[in-house]
């Protein structure tokens, strides 16, 4: 499917202005430029063209709010000049997989101050000396270069934080709420303790009532018992 039909069918009846991320990962590009985009896609923030046999950036349109940019396994040799007109606030670029072969085809990359993220995967101009330290020293405001800052620190990964972020704002309540459980939980551990103290003062009152009232009917008897011999005596 060509990269233009693709476009078109991931809008679904959108309009460009509503669209924050477009994947048109494996279509194909006919002359190897950038098709079906346009200046229409204000709002996009998340492009990934990976694979769709792109040899130039220059159709590029503008895309202000560009942060994030996927272009690996393409053709790409160099043309990168319009990324910093196009996209001028990219945070994140992937060129993993191109043509790109010396260090002077990023140099077009030093207009893109806030690019904090570059990927050079698969590029031979990974296989040059000094390459890291290079691209560091050309690029100064890229943190991390092929997922690595200069102390070989990885990357955070930004999926794992906004699974936490999601996760702390779907976590119970703490703190308060949990002393304020405890607190009802001892109240009604005291409470039952009490109703168990009455329990026992009423079975104490109870059996001692009892005993008292088998108390009176051994009484009884043994002074039914005593007239009885009084009986027989006289008889």
């Amino acid at each position: 499917m060509d990269m233009k039909k693709r476009i078109t069918l991931e809008l679904r009846n959108r309009s460009p202005a509503e669209i924050v991320e477009l994947v048109v990962d494996n279509s194909r590009s006919a002359d190897g430029e950038v098709e079906g985009l346009t200046d229409g896609f204000t709002q996009l923030e998340f492009l990934s063209v990976v694979n769709v046999g792109l040899s130039s950036l220059a159709k590029l349109p503008s895309l202000p709010k560009l942060r994030k940019l996927e272009l690996s396994d393409n053709n790409l040799s160099g043309s990168l000049e319009s990324l910093a007109q196009k996209c001028p606030n990219l945070t994140y670029l992937n060129l993993s997989g191109n043509k790109i072969k010396e260090l002077s085809t990023l140099e077009a990359l030093q207009n893109l101050k806030s690019l904090q993220s570059l990927d050079l995967f698969n590029c031979e101009i990974t296989s040059l000396e000094d390459y890291r330290e290079s691209v560091f020293e050309l690029l100064p405001q890229v943190t991390y270069l092929d997922g690595f800052d200069q102390e070989d620190n990885e990357a955070p990964d930004s999926e794992a934080d906004d699974e936490d972020e999601d996760g702390e704002d779907r976590a119970g309540p703490t703190g308060d709420y949990g002393e304020e459980d405890d607190e009802e939980e001892d109240e009604d551990g005291s409470e039952g303790r009490e109703e168990d103290y009455e329990d026992e003062d009423d079975y104490a009152e109870e059996e001692e009532e009892q005993q008292g009232a088998q108390g009176e009917k051994r009484k009884r008897d043994v002074d039914d018992e005593g007239e009885e011999d009084d009986d027989d005596e006289d008889n």
